[in-house]
């Protein structure tokens, strides 16, 4: 095959305006298309990873690496089983939980601005958020693919690989609802090992999630309200909403407050004092989206 990863890579990054990604285009940009920087920011990697990938020095990379290449550069399903052939690996299997962020949910993301979004696979990790959730809920770019899975969290290793400090439901829904969610990925994803190694770890390592998975409800997690304990203002109050992507089962959790309330004076304030613009973007360079 004449093509490299890297000249791919390169045409993908070229293609792509930093406003499809929530960056302001600023006068006098010379780039064109995404740098090499704000890709790297994107994907989670460093910089020179993503020059030695250029470059095909590296010539390499894990799953984990391309599945985070193609959300930041917003390929298309064939374009990111394309990346994958590049370096040998086999792209995802049918049946198998999707990590894709299709390019029209990230331009959707890339223009909601003010609102704390995470964006989640089938099985509960995290894969993504906008600035303004991790302005709330604390930056989890530092933590592991596993520990950024929600129902772990909730369940086995505690919520700190999602969130900096408490998270409160206002009720005791959170949990059964998770659990029959769960259920309900594994009936969608019976062949995905991923999902059936995380099952078989909750009811092994949780008498709660045991005990919940044996009453055998079924059904999808969809809303609940949160309180959330910031360090900087105190208890925020919010609606947390799940939205599923059909096609490709995506979940978007996404955080909003009552206009004009005491708790919206609050998310202002930390987005403001945390340097989150009114677009939803962070200066000067950050991006909308981390991912791991």
């Amino acid at each position: 095959m004449d093509e490299t990863l890297g000249k791919a890579l390169r045409r993908w990054r070229d293609r792509l305006s930093p406003i499809d990604v929530g960056r302001p285009s600023r006068p006098g940009r010379r780039a064109v298309g995404l740098r090499r920087e704000e890709l790297a920011e994107l994907a989670g990697l460093s910089v020179d990873y993503v020059v030695r990938l250029e470059q095909g020095r590296a010539t390499n990379p894990s799953a984990q690496v391309v599945a985070s290449l193609a959300r930041a550069l917003q390929l298309e399903p064939l374009e990111r089983d394309y990346a994958y052939r590049l370096v040998g690996l086999l792209p995802p299997q049918e049946g198998a939980i999707s990590t894709h962020v299709p390019a029209g949910v990230q331009r959707v993301l890339a223009r909601l601005g003010e609102f704390p979004v995470g964006v989640f696979s089938a099985d509960w990790t995290l894969l993504s958020w906008t600035p303004a959730w991790a302005v709330l809920m604390g930056d989890p770019s530092a933590r592991t693919h596993a520990e950024r899975n929600l129902v772990r969290a909730v369940f086995v290793t505690g919520p700190s690989g999602l969130v900096a400090w408490p998270v409160l439901p206002d009720n005791d829904a959170l949990n059964p609802a998770l659990v029959a969610d769960l259920r309900t990925a594994l009936v969608n994803y019976p062949r995905d090992r991923g999902l059936n190694d995380l099952v078989a770890e909750l009811r092994s390592t949780s008498a709660e999630f045991a005990r919940l998975w044996e009453e055998g409800a079924v059904g999808p997690h969809v809303s609940t309200r949160k309180i959330i304990k910031h360090p900087q203002v105190g208890e925020v109050r919010c609606d947390c909403d799940v939205l599923t992507v059909p096609g490709c089962d995506i979940r978007l959790v996404v955080y909003t407050v009552a206009a004009g309330s005491a708790d919206a004076e609050k998310l202002e304030f930390l987005r403001v004092t945390n340097g989150v613009c009114a677009d939803g973007s962070s200066p000067p360079e950050p991006g909308l989206f981390s991912t791991p």
